[in-house]
């Protein structure tokens, strides 16, 4: 079984999603990196990029064209500048010209270079190609398979022995529920405690450190950007932002000026059974909103699902308690990671391959679990509210309507997050040894869900609401 580290399942990343932009946009990137290692790159003279299957049928909405165009410029997901994304974009367009690298110039129209296949590759859904034309006349290519949140693999998969060994290596290898929970019982740890062990024999406490508070700025940031943002999203449908109103009817005349000293603001704000929906509806819409316009975020464990463990996170910092700190932000996000790992060794956690349920599903077991855990809760009724919550996502579909990282998907994280905390309440108030279905029942159970359903049901807009709602509806 592979190593898969937390910073693997929480990667920061752009928006809309992290299997159709994330993924497309790293292949690129790894694409020109190998035609560099071996000695290529200077003799390309043009190139073709094929997408199959998901990527093909709802590439557009999710901008799987800007993210090649991008990987191909050399742009960076996690560092480039959001203001640049769309002059970078507008500049391929408008002189048909790409600055392979960003060091290379070649002609590249988008709707030439740029093909859009409805066929599906046989080894995953999310497939696409890379060609490039030699001054040579041969031709190089490559494919790649975006898998979900963000991970890209290649069929023959060459790395994975590396990534077995590395797996080897963990003080407390972990392939399932059961194995993690017989460790924290061996070791009398919690399961947060378990994680970092392993997240140690990767990078030292202080990179561990620097990475979680990167990632919870960005989240961090990402709310507040979301909150303070208002308007029509981009893409056609017209959707309204909704955080901004739910925000300004609830934090009242109270005044800040950066996202710290917004998060402790609200906790001066009144918090009835309305206001903590509100407000954890509000966090994860306003995450969301920010996805769907292409703005930054943390793929949790993907774009589609990326609301639902910041907004829990953050009603547990100003609900549940006003003395957390990056100690608890730390322990919350390496519980989260771990089954999100969970979830992708046993199941999917790609909206390709298993439907909605692979998103949203996912990171709510993840935000329930994590919450669980803070909460006081043994490692049993982590994984307890992880399976609750995950219980009642099964068979959820994903049809995004237009393509669009929007309707239903934006709702459907505020939606994951208020399951997430109510998985954890029945969990902290049950015994463990009562519950009928065990954790990993439930991650082998989503995963035979997601291969008996249609493909009509798995991120190709081909049937539910995709189809049973008009664009001249909107």
């Amino acid at each position: 079984m592979e190593c898969i580290s937390i910073f693997d399942m929480l990667k920061i990343g752009v928006g809309p999603s992290s299997s159709h932009t994330l993924g497309p946009w790293r292949a690129a990137e790894r694409w020109l990196a190998e035609l560099k290692r071996n000695g290529l790159f200077d003799q390309i003279t043009s190139v073709t990029v094929n997408m199959y299957g998901s990527l093909s049928l709802t590439g557009k909405g999710h901008a799987t064209d800007y993210a090649v165009m991008l990987g191909l410029s050399g742009a960076d997901p996690e560092y480039t500048p959001i203001e640049d994304i769309h002059p970078l974009v507008q500049y391929v367009k408008d002189n048909q010209t790409l600055k392979l690298g960003n060091e290379k110039k070649i002609i590249f129209d988008p709707d030439v270079n740029i093909i859009f296949h409805r066929k599906f590759l046989p080894f995953h859904a999310n497939g696409l190609k890379f060609e490039a034309q030699l001054t040579s006349g041969i031709k190089k290519s490559k494919t790649y398979y975006s898998i979900g949140g963000g991970f890209v693999v290649v069929e023959e998969r060459k790395n994975a022995k590396k990534k077995k060994d590395a797996f080897n290596a963990f003080p407390f290898p972990v392939q399932k529920g059961t194995e993690l929970l017989a460790f924290c019982e061996q070791e009398e740890k919690k399961i947060s405690e378990i994680v970092l062990e392993n997240e140690r024999s990767l990078r030292t406490d202080s990179e561990i450190d620097k990475e979680i508070k990167r990632i919870w700025d960005t989240m961090l940031e990402c709310m507040y950007t979301g909150c303070h943002t208002e308007g029509k999203l981009p893409g056609g449908l017209n959707v309204k932002r909704r955080a901004y109103d739910i925000h300004k009817g609830l934090k009242g005349n109270l005044s800040y000026e950066n996202p710290e000293e917004w998060l402790m603001t609200i906790r001066q704000t009144e918090v009835k059974f309305r206001q903590i929906l509100q407000w954890v509806s509000c966090f994860a819409l306003s995450v969301n909103e920010v996805n769907a316009a292409l703005g930054r975020v943390v793929t949790a464990p993907t774009n589609g699902s990326a609301g639902v463990i910041p907004s829990v996170l953050m009603y547990y910092m100003v609900i549940e308690n006003h003395g957390g700190t990056m100690e608890h932000i730390k322990q919350f996000l390496l519980v989260a990671g771990e089954i999100g790992s969970l979830f992708k060794k046993g199941a999917t956690i790609s909206a390709a391959m298993g439907g909605c349920q692979a998103e949203i599903g996912v990171s709510s077991a993840m935000a329930a679990g994590a919450l669980t855990e803070l909460l006081g809760g043994t490692p049993e009724q982590v994984l307890m509210a992880a399976e609750i919550a995950m219980e009642h996502h099964l068979g959820l579909t994903c049809d995004p309507i237009g393509g669009l990282v929007q309707i239903p998907c934006i709702e459907r994280n505020s939606m994951g997050a208020i399951k997430a905390i109510h998985a954890a309440e029945l969990a902290l108030g049950s015994d463990p040894k009562e519950a009928k279905v065990p954790f990993d029942k439930v991650v082998q159970t989503m995963w035979e869900t997601a291969k008996d359903m249609s493909s009509k049901y798995k991120e190709t807009s081909e049937g539910g609401l995709a189809v049973g709602v008009y664009l001249s509806d909107c």
